[in-house]
């Protein structure tokens, strides 16, 4: 496999696939797989603690992208994130460091049943521009704190409190997007401090005070997985089945901004 740009590395599991078409553009594949998770994923977060993440504002991320189907199945994305869960998405790579609270800011695709959003109201499947800034937690609260919110969150009684104390929690932004995505578009967002702005072929789609913390690392990804915050379902992550390979192509990938030593 050639030299992928900016030093990504990839991380795959079930099948999963980087094809590298030039210096500036790949393509993530995952196959028709009946059961088991897949993923194809690449990043600049591997080997490094969060402190050394590659990007910190002002940054500026731009690319070209298409999938190979309108509404494929599972979740796909890319921008900047923190590897909130200590490891590669949906598993790949295997624990790296211990889990954080979630900052992102990236333009993110979850099919049915996918269900989850951190703004009350909002939808929580389809084509989205989005920022979060989670408080700062040290992991010896935040790993009880998440499990003890699983479980009260599938408990009837309390879901509906629950969902919303996250909701209210982690100040989110998040812009529902038109365009399809078997078409290519040219996404670009730009992280300042205390603002994020998304674009889609140069009109702006979301332009919100949230903004996350920094550093964050570079992570673009397509697999099977899916994930709920509902307050009607509660909160449960899953995978589900291919019946057809499915693809995310990335060209023309351009980061500018305050790189860290």
């Amino acid at each position: 496999m050639g030299a992928l740009p900016y030093g990504l590395k990839p991380h795959l599991l079930g099948g999963g696939q980087v094809v590298p078409i030039d210096a500036r553009s790949f393509r993530l594949e995952i196959p028709t797989l009946p059961h088991g998770y897949a993923d194809a994923q690449v990043d600049d977060c591997k080997g490094r603690r969060r402190s050394q993440f590659a990007w910190a504002p002002p940054a500026s991320l731009t690319l070209r992208a298409r999938a190979s189907h309108p509404a494929p199945p599972g979740t796909l994305g890319f921008g900047f994130w923190n590897d909130p869960f200590g490891l590669s998405l949906g598993g790949a790579g295997g624990m790296q460091k211990l889990p954080a609270a979630p900052q992102a800011v990236w333009f993110f695709y979850g099919a049915p049943p996918n269900d989850i959003n951190f703004v009350s109201g909002g939808r929580g499947d389809g084509w989205k521009a989005a920022s979060l800034r989670s408080p700062a937690l040290p992991a010896a609260l935040l790993v009880p704190g998440a499990a003890l919110a699983f479980l009260a969150g599938n408990a009837p009684i309390l879901r509906k409190w629950v969902v919303r104390a996250v909701q209210t929690a982690i100040p989110a932004a998040e812009a529902e997007l038109s365009v399809p995505l078997s078409e290519w578009h040219t996404y670009r967002l730009h992280w300042e401090t205390a603002r994020v702005r998304c674009e889609v072929d140069g009109v702006t789609v979301l332009d919100a005070p949230v903004a996350p913390r920094g550093p964050l690392g570079f992570v673009a990804w397509i697999d099977n997985q899916f994930a709920v915050l509902s307050e009607r379902t509660g909160i449960r992550f899953g995978i589900v089945p291919t019946t057809a390979p499915a693809w995310l192509e990335i060209g023309e990938l351009e980061i500018r901004g305050s790189a860290v030593a």
